[in-house]
């Protein structure tokens, strides 16, 4: 088995901002995923990172945003399928302007086989450590998010907070709190 590790979003793209207008998902993306792919080559996982750096992984010839944001998701679909024994492991934030309070981590799973399996594991392991006495529930994937609808492995996305929280962005912006996330997430594949 090899885990893609996927930083969502990344360069121009860069995600949801925090309610301070500064803090990019694209960032905290890579800064998790970076920490997670340390565990897992620490615990003799097969990995590879979609991106290491902040950076759109789009193909030359597009010229666009929308042609790179459409560029970079098919670049990120044929790596993941291309893979042999792939498992995909995306990392993201979430944001929900309308409700400032709300907080926690959430795994999302798409339909191939395992990845429901992967996702509970992963958001129990979270649950543990990240949210005592806020437990979220796994979630279907709906089919509209083009990466987990198109990829052949079972796929799970991991939403580590949630950037319209300030104090949540706070935590998600700390070494120690990314540790904690990354730890949680490698500890629940793990036992998956």
């Amino acid at each position: 088995m090899t885990w893609v590790i996927d930083p969502g979003h990344g360069g121009e793209d860069g995600g949801a901002v925090a309610s301070d207008g500064i803090v990019a998902e694209s960032q905290l993306n890579l800064e998790i995923a970076l920490r997670v792919q340390d565990l897992m080559a620490f615990l003799g996982q097969e990995s590879v990172m979609t991106r290491s750096e902040d950076i759109s992984i789009h193909s030359s010839s597009a010229k666009s945003a929308r042609e790179k944001k459409v560029s970079d998701l098919h670049n990120r679909v044929a790596l993941v399928n291309e893979t042999k024994n792939a498992v995909l492991l995306s990392i993201h934030q979430n944001s929900l302007p309308s409700s400032p309070v709300t907080h926690g981590a959430q795994v999302f799973w798409n339909s191939r086989e395992g990845a429901g399996d992967l996702a509970q594991s992963v958001q129990d392991a979270l649950n543990l450590t990240i949210n005592p006495g806020n437990e979220k529930h796994t979630k279907k994937i709906p089919g509209t998010i083009y990466l987990m609808k198109n990829v052949t492995a079972p796929a799970v996305l991991v939403e580590c907070g949630f950037l319209s929280n300030p104090e949540e962005t706070q935590q998600l912006r700390q070494p120690a709190h990314q540790l904690r996330l990354a730890a949680s997430i490698t500890a629940g594949c793990l036992a998956w």
